[in-house]
């Protein structure tokens, strides 16, 4: 208690605070921009910290990944074109929201979900870090490749409404996701004497492409729609009740945060799994136990709530393990190590013997930091939400362009580009032939992490199934795999008879 009074003492200073509040506002300005995020906006920051305190320095760069995460639902929410790739289940809710007129409501929404999902999330880091790093200890390769495993199948079943459909979109995103140099033997893989293909197809652009690109191609091909979408915009922000969170939505939302936050906690915790398997994850959990499934990708305000309360409370999640035993559990915390070895601190244990007042020290921070996001946020939001009343006409080719410039950036110049045209192509079939984009998306991440724990789980095995015996957590997610597989197409066969018998109905 003496050390947490003394970070607080040490973080309410004006000037550390003046440093999280700029971190927040980068943080949340480059998450609206598709394509940059989080991780290129911390590593880019780190030099900037040389001349300040070591305290003031990791601050500035913890409200730089807590503003991006947050800020990504913006551009999710009003162009289809999420800031990361954790953010695309935010945008199948929060686009059509935002279509309806009500972009207000879902980034509102996106926002409270967010700053709940984030503050909840540091308070398990203060309170459980060393506890909960020793379980994330018994997660081994066999164990992770049944967590990745079960995570594709229960994504894949839910997204669409084809578990076969689904599932070939996962095996293709894993497909995609082998392309480059293979793992053990550094052999080119379907690379076709490209240079470039040998570091594989890059994250952000595909991502892009098969979001926000196939969608604007859609939008050009249908320009009734668009000149009615921009009517109903109009409408839409004239009425009170479209532009706050009503009781009425918090009742669907409350559940969906909660589901959400531990979902996103227990991601963050175990290493390597990321904030993309945690806002997908949560979205279908979601999708699965709501009493109105049929609306989600039309407008379910709960999905948004449910995304992005998971999507943010994997970073304070994710420094558990860096904390507690020196192991990032995500793309950050890998980042954020640079940072402390810069400022003379080593993540791990130690840190807790030798440096306890700085540690509390970011707590506190991280704290500030959420209550600022808040804050930075919803009086953010009134300039951001003013992009729904632009005419479609011009948003499209402005979105095209952002798309090309997040594209070019993170995916080796106009390489990037090509990618993102390409998959953008990819999506626009996807969509008209009603394949899960999303599994797509989730398979393509998690691909490279499934290969490496799957090739380690042979090795760990000798190749004999039989001492998987011995590895009781891998055994419990092998289960609930093959339930999920069984309970979703028992669904989806009841669902087809019933479509069956209704067709075989004679109208009168």
């Amino acid at each position: 208690m003496e050390n947490l009074i003394g970070g607080f003492q040490d973080i309410l200073t004006p000037v550390n605070i003046a440093w999280i509040a700029l971190g927040v506002t980068i943080g949340y300005v480059v998450g609206v921009l598709p394509g940059l995020g989080k991780g290129t906006a911390v590593a880019v920051a780190i030099p900037l910290t040389y001349y300040i305190s070591p305290l003031a320095a990791i601050a500035l760069l913890i409200g730089i990944a807590k503003g991006s995460t947050a800020g990504s639902a913006v551009s999710a929410i009003l162009l289809n074109a999420p800031g990361e790739p954790s953010s695309a289940p935010t945008a199948l809710d929060g686009y059509p929201l935002a279509r309806q007129g009500k972009a207000h409501k879902a980034l509102k929404m996106g926002l409270f979900a967010s700053v709940i999902g984030d503050f909840i999330s540091t308070l398990v880091l203060i309170v459980l870090a060393a506890p909960l790093a020793e379980y994330a200890l018994l997660i081994g390769p066999v164990e992770l490749c049944a967590i990745l495993l079960f995570s594709l199948t229960f994504i894949g079943g839910l997204s669409g409404s084809s578990l076969s459909k689904g599932m070939i979109a996962a095996c293709f995103g894993i497909l995609c996701s082998t392309v480059g140099l293979e793992i053990e033997t550094a052999i080119p893989r379907l690379t076709f004497g490209v240079l470039e293909l040998q570091d594989g197809l890059p994250l952000i652009p595909v991502a892009i492409g098969m979001l926000a690109t196939a969608e604007m191609i859609v939008q050009m091909g249908n320009h009734k729609s668009i000149d009615q979408q921009t009517s109903l915009l109009d409408e839409g922000n004239a009425s009170r009740e479209d532009k706050i969170v009503l009781w009425e939505d918090w009742k669907y939302c409350i559940p969906a945060i909660g589901r959400g936050t531990a979902i996103g906690t227990v991601v963050g915790i175990l290493p390597g799994l990321g904030a993309s398997v945690g806002s997908f994850l949560s979205y279908g959990a979601t999708k699965k136990a709501s009493k109105r499934p049929e609306l989600f990708g039309k407008g379910a305000i709960e999905g948004v709530a449910a995304a992005e309360s998971a999507d943010n409370a994997v970073v304070p999640a994710s420094l558990v393990p860096l904390f507690a035993i020196g192991i990032p559990g995500s793309v950050i915390a890998a980042i954020l190590i640079a940072a402390f070895i810069i400022h003379g601190v080593t993540p791990g244990p130690m840190m807790f013997v030798e440096q306890p007042r700085l540690v509390y020290g970011i707590y506190a921070a991280m704290i500030c930091a959420s209550l600022l996001l808040l804050c930075i946020g919803y009086f953010g939001l009134r300039f951001f939400a003013l992009v729904t009343k632009v005419p479609m006409r011009m948003i499209i080719p402005v979105v095209l362009f952002l798309c090309a410039i997040g594209a070019f950036l993170q995916g080796d110049g106009i390489f990037g580009v090509m990618v993102m045209l390409a998959f953008g192509v990819i999506g626009f079939l996807a969509k008209k032939l009603e394949f899960s984009f999303v599994t797509f998306l989730i398979g393509f991440v998690i691909g490279p992490s499934f290969e490496l724990t799957f090739r380690q789980s042979i090795a760990l095995l000798n190749r004999d199934i039989t001492q998987i015996i011995d590895r009781p957590i891998a055994i419990a997610f092998i289960v609930l795999t093959v339930l999920t597989i069984w309970r979703i197409a028992v669904a989806n066969g009841k669902k087809n008879q019933l479509a069956q018998k209704d067709s075989e109905i004679p109208k009168t």
